[in-house]
């Protein structure tokens, strides 16, 4: 999905294991899911669809983008 820059109305929320600022952050935009930069609330978005996005979450979940996996 393209980048662009986020309206203002969207509430992002950031992981509770982020402690140093240098996260992603993740909202809901319409029916996309959206994803910025923490550190630069300005900063442009990844949009993905549902789909897209919960087959992400899946492959996080099963580890498949553990650093370890994707140096393999």
């Amino acid at each position: 999905m393209p980048a662009d820059r986020h309206p203002g109305s969207v509430e992002f929320r950031i992981s509770s294991y982020c402690h140093q600022g240098g996260c992603v952050a993740v909202g809901t935009d319409r029916d996309e899911v959206v994803v910025r930069s923490s550190r630069i609330p300005d900063s442009p978005v990844l949009r993905f669809t549902a789909e897209e996005w919960d087959a992400f979450v899946a492959g996080v979940r099963n580890g498949e983008f553990d650093r370890a996996a994707l140096q393999a």
